[in-house]
């Protein structure tokens, strides 16, 4: 129950009328008492008399300004920070389909735990987030385009296949381009949805048109922050052509361009530890904090006190407070 924001403070006057209230309640049993005290034949009217309530016939009232304590607050529009979903952003998946990728030091395959995480984390995305798919290895190719089709970007997950070569910046390149393209279709009035790229690598950069450090750089001016996830281990060997080559990952990069970039660097040795930080990425993605309306609860605890006020003053009293 938050108290730290309102909306419409001014309903907290209405506790003056709370306050008035308590103190008639207060003046009219005083009243009571005087009127009783006339009575010179005390033990006659003890006879006479109904006996007197306890201190708990005071419950019912009592009940009954604490709820409309409780309404006044809520009625004030009390406001609290909430994650809410997204209603509208850009992200671009961007993975290495280098033939790094095949090394088993990650189980199956780097790239197989790579495909299972990248569908969950698309499928678990909110519905307001628009993904695109980049696959990359000596050139980049984008395999979807935004959209809210989770079911095409699955699809093209499943259907990535290894080729020579990693042209990391090429794809950032292309990714940039992308989220520029899809923003002018879509911006409007508001301008283009914020966006974001999540680049999923395990090797250095060997080959491209641009280096990227560079098209890390032009991510920052351009307010697209990108996430690097370094994925694998140190000891990572794959065969190629018949020759054994170790393919360790490459951190030192991806925490370059995360930084250059305005983004965060996140390190998986693991399928497990890809899958949280895929997590972790969903959820700074999907959802943002707001202030938003904190008054239900408010509203229920104010009724249900009202309700038992009325309740406490039939059984004791046998009528309404």
């Amino acid at each position: 129950m938050s108290f730290t924001g309102f909306a419409t403070p001014w309903w907290f006057l209405l506790l003056f009328a709370v306050a008035a209230v308590a103190a008639c309640y207060v003046v009219m049993q005083r009243v009571l008492r005087k009127r009783v005290l006339r009575f010179a034949n005390l033990p006659m009217l003890e006879k006479v008399a109904p006996k007197r309530q306890g201190w708990w016939r005071h419950v019912p009232p009592v009940f009954l300004l604490v709820a409309f304590l409780l309404l006044t607050v809520a009625l004030a529009g009390p406001t609290a920070e909430q994650k809410v979903p997204r209603n509208r952003a850009t992200v671009m998946l961007v993975i290495d389909t280098s033939l790094s990728m095949k090394a088993t030091d990650v189980r199956p395959s780097r790239l197989e735990a790579a495909q299972v995480a990248a569908k969950s984390f698309a499928d678990g995305l909110t519905p307001g987030i628009n993904l695109g798919l980049i696959s990359f290895a000596g050139s980049a190719t984008v395999l979807v385009a935004p959209t809210t089709d989770r079911g095409a970007v699955t699809q093209s997950i499943d259907g990535l296949k290894l080729a020579q070569a990693t042209a990391t910046g090429d794809a950032l390149v292309a990714a940039l381009a992308s989220i520029d393209s899809f923003g002018k279709v879509v911006g409007g009035a508001d301008g283009p949805p914020p966006a974001r790229v999540v680049l999923m690598t395990d090797g250095k950069e060997t080959v491209g048109t641009r280096r990227a450090f560079d098209a890390a750089e032009d991510a920052k001016k351009a307010g697209i922050p990108i996430s690097t996830i370094s994925f694998g281990t140190e000891d990572g060997v794959v065969e190629i052509e018949g020759r054994r080559q170790e393919v360790p990952v490459d951190d030192d990069s991806m925490k370059e361009i995360a930084k250059l970039s305005g983004g965060e660097f996140f390190k998986a040795a693991s399928a497990e530890e890809l899958r949280r930080v895929y997590d972790t990425l969903g959820e700074q993605i999907g959802y943002e904090k707001k202030q938003a309306d904190a008054s239900r609860p408010w509203v229920v605890l104010g009724t249900l006190i009202g309700l038992a006020a009325l309740a406490a003053a039939l059984l004791l009293g046998q009528r309404l407070p």
